[in-house]
């Protein structure tokens, strides 16, 4: 698998710095869409970002690692999005309703960008899937905010499912993702309905693991999860 070469910390960086690194981000964003992943070179996106291509690699080895900016960038502004909801909001369905709502509306301005280049991040060796080493910063982050979700809300779990529950949800999420992708319906209201439809499916069933006669089947599926994970 690549990797990805790092950058200087956020908090290391210059004002200016900083600028200069999102505004060759958003050069990409802006190639990938119109061009696609394929056809977008880093010398393409460092002319759109009006710096020389030396500046661009020194902030970005590779147009792999713009997709992974592309991705925190999402995961940003996913938080930031649901950030009312998860102030307010006490209930699992709730807060995980509205942290799904909040992932479909920021990530409409990217549908078209995110259908051109699945098929390079469906690869499993790519770096660019969300399953890869390289996407564990991402990764990790979006787990964390499905764990927010669950902490902060009215679910009671056993202690077993509930560590596993955060990343149980990232993986529903992620199936979600891959719907969002083929959803032409216009602003995706196949993949609003879906959410609308399987939360309360999950919240029911996420409740009922706490009946005697389901315990069992809870420890199996912690197992298999335990068992799978790499």
């Amino acid at each position: 698998m690549t990797t990805l070469s790092t950058v200087p910390e956020p908090a290391s960086r210059s004002p200016k710095g900083e600028q200069t690194r999102q505004a060759i981000v958003a050069a990409a964003l802006d190639l990938f869409r119109e061009r696609g992943y394929d056809r977008t070179t880093m010398r393409g996106v460092a002319e759109a970002a009006g710096v020389s291509l030396g500046n661009a690699y020194y902030y970005f080895s590779s147009k792999e690692h713009l997709v992974q900016a592309f991705y925190d960038r999402v995961q940003e502004e996913h938080r930031a999005a649901a950030e009312d909801v998860l102030a307010r909001e006490t209930t699992f369905a709730g807060r995980l309703q509205g942290l799904l709502d909040a992932w479909v509306r920021i990530a409409q301005p990217y549908h078209e960008f995110a259908g051109k280049f699945f098929k390079n991040a469906a690869e499993p060796t790519s770096p660019l899937s969300p399953f890869s080493e390289d996407s564990r910063p991402a990764r990790d982050a979006s787990t964390a905010l499905f764990r927010e979700v669950l902490d902060g809300s009215d679910l009671k779990l056993a202690p077993a499912l509930r560590a596993e529950m955060p990343e149980l949800l990232w993986l529903m999420h992620m199936g979600v993702v891959l719907f969002w992708v083929y959803d032409g319906s216009p602003d995706q209201r196949r993949t609003r309905a879906l959410v609308a439809q399987a939360v309360p499916l999950v919240d029911k069933l996420a409740r009922m693991t706490r009946l005697p006669l389901v315990r069992g089947v809870v420890d199996d599926v912690v197992g298999l999860v335990r068992a799978v994970r790499p």
